[in-house]
């Protein structure tokens, strides 16, 4: 699933440094069990990482890691900090209300390097329409390297995407439609996504390769979100639209057959961009480090299908 045979030479590529050290932050939901993050910084540094724990990670203010303040403070403290990562703890909610406030022109010249998941797709989808700056959709303190058994794939995969090492990540997509394109990646989390619709942290992106995820959310949820992305003009701007998880639903009586397959049937019927399923990428153990903002190649063949991460210079 990593990379595809002929490009085992990919490890001899010297122009990338690894990141040695990572700085955890929570700029979301508060985190519940603190003995997850100890568990994480144990993992992390078995991969060979350094961590910092930021001093308000554990803070709580109602269903926040924090007040809005505490939080903000967090997020500045992280761009003047020595390490060269920045991880959120976990997801949840509470950036929307903090992305008016955040410093991004600092955010992108700090040069660091951001990667969360779910809520924390406000922060890379703003951050790359208000700069243009990249940062990563991937694991978390908490939820991946914290979990009572960690994904030994998650794991390579995030030291491979950081390192400058992942070249082509394949995955199968059995019913995919036919594509060889190149765009910018973006997305995450279809709810985050949808909710920036309108506002000026959606990046406005012509030719963008978007991928989507969510949890707990039933088909017919996840269908209303996408046809606010359809009447807003976003998928039809697209090169590809990339589906990863859909987890965590139960359909209802009422729903008579009405799935998850019908809703991309439908997707696929509204639109003319090629829509490729399968990739491992959601509220799952297994997901791949994705970077958001980055201009990639994206081909399909064989059900297989193909991100062209790095490209050869």
């Amino acid at each position: 699933m990593t990379q595809s045979p002929d490009d085992h030479h990919h490890h001899h590529d010297h122009t990338h440094a690894r990141p040695t050290g990572i700085y955890l932050i929570s700029p979301s939901g508060a985190v519940a069990k603190p003995e997850a993050i100890d568990l994480a910084r144990v993992r992390l540094g078995e991969l060979g990482f350094k961590t910092a724990v930021d001093r308000t990670a554990l803070a709580v203010h109602e269903r926040f890691a924090g007040t809005d303040k505490q939080r903000l403070a967090a997020i500045a403290r992280s761009l003047k900090q020595k390490h060269p990562v920045v991880m959120a703890t976990r997801g949840g909610y509470g950036l929307n209300r903090l992305l008016p406030h955040i410093d991004w022109k600092a955010v992108a010249e700090s040069g660091k390097t951001f990667i969360g998941q779910s809520d924390f797709t406000a922060f890379n989808l703003a951050l790359l329409a208000q700069t243009g700056a990249e940062s990563y959709a991937g694991p978390t303190a908490v939820f991946d390297f914290g979990a009572s058994k960690m994904d030994d794939l998650t794991a390579a995969l995030f030291v491979e995407a950081l390192s400058g090492e992942l070249e082509v990540l394949s995955f199968e997509a059995p019913d995919a439609d036919a594509v060889d394109a190149r765009g910018v990646l973006w997305g995450g989390n279809l709810a985050m996504v949808a909710s920036l619709v309108g506002t000026p942290y959606l990046p406005k992106l012509r030719s963008g390769i978007l991928f989507l995820e969510d949890v707990n959310e039933h088909p017919f949820r996840i269908e209303r979100m996408l046809t606010q992305l359809l009447h807003s003009g976003v998928l039809a701007r697209q090169k590809a639209i990339v589906l990863g998880r859909f987890t965590d639903y139960k359909l209802a009586p009422n729903d008579q057959g009405y799935d998850l397959p019908s809703v991309v049937a439908w997707l696929r019927s509204v639109v003319k961009v090629p829509v490729i399923t399968g990739l491992p990428y959601g509220h799952v153990r297994l997901k791949a480090t994705l970077p958001v903002g980055r201009k990639i190649g994206i081909a399909t063949e064989d059900g297989m299908a193909h991100l062209v991460l790095q490209e050869h210079h």
